[in-house]
């Protein structure tokens, strides 16, 4: 994020001490194991590691829609492990975005119709709605598309439509998993440049990733195994098409 050092930026989400658990005796799984994470506002953060290293599973507790076994979540200043299910649901409506590989639009919606959706279950008026799903559409390049279904549009453009639908509702966190799984190269190119782009004016974002050339955009790079945070990475900046030093 420009003009803003590190120890000037507030966190936006902080895991201490998160133990994620599954099953019980001989077949326990401990997915997390004492887990300490925090993004900072404005942050661009790439999580990598191996099929198994508890990357996933942080991203789903990031995003409620997992709950830790023990250890404390912090989203925003809410305490997220003292909410119940509703309140739960409010916060992730309220204060989450998420990118996935797919793209999970409604087959038969619109472009615009696909991004009012988080708006009609935060209470937003219907006209409201419209100008900010045309705005947010028109951010990531795809005005021309409004009334577009998604078997009208590529998988670089239901993407788009996807991170216009996440970013709909001015999250403090954006949570991108495997993004760019389903594009090929060029296509992912744009859409990476889009977040570089959504980054720079401001949005949070972390992103899960196992390609290198991906993790290279963010500034910073957990790599996870067993559970916890093995180390960090600055990535060196990068030069070529698509990408900015």
């Amino acid at each position: 994020m420009a003009d803003t050092s590190p120890s000037e930026r507030r966190p936006v989400a902080e895991l201490r001490a998160v133990e994620k658990v599954y099953g019980s005796g001989d077949t326990q799984v401990r997915a997390l194991d004492g887990l300490d994470l925090t993004v900072l506002q404005g942050d661009y953060l790439a999580v990598m590691g191996a099929s198994g290293s508890g990357k996933s599973t942080a991203m789903n507790i990031l995003g409620c829609l997992d709950r830790p076994t023990s250890g404390s979540y912090r989203l925003n200043g809410h305490a997220v492990e003292q909410l119940d299910d509703d309140a739960l649901a409010d916060l992730r409506n309220q204060e989450l975005g998420f990118v996935f590989q797919q793209f999970h639009l409604l087959p038969h919606a619109t472009a615009m119709e696909n991004v009012m959706l988080p708006m009609i279950y935060a209470g937003i008026d219907v006209n409201q709605r419209r100008d900010r799903a045309r705005a947010a559409l028109e951010r990531v390049g795809l005005g021309d598309r409004l009334e577009n279904k998604p078997n009208q549009l590529s998988g670089g453009q239901q993407q788009r439509v996807a991170i216009a639908r996440a970013i709909i509702n001015q999250p403090a966190l954006l949570l991108a998993d495997e993004p760019t799984g389903a594009l090929d190269s060029r296509t992912t190119d744009d859409v990476l440049n889009l977040f570089d782009s959504l980054h720079s004016q401001g949005i949070t974002v972390v992103l899960v990733t196992h390609e290198d050339d991906v993790a290279a955009r963010a500034e910073r790079v957990a790599h996870f195994r067993d559970g916890q945070v093995e180390r960090w990475e600055i990535p060196e900046p990068t030069t070529g098409p698509g990408h900015h030093p």
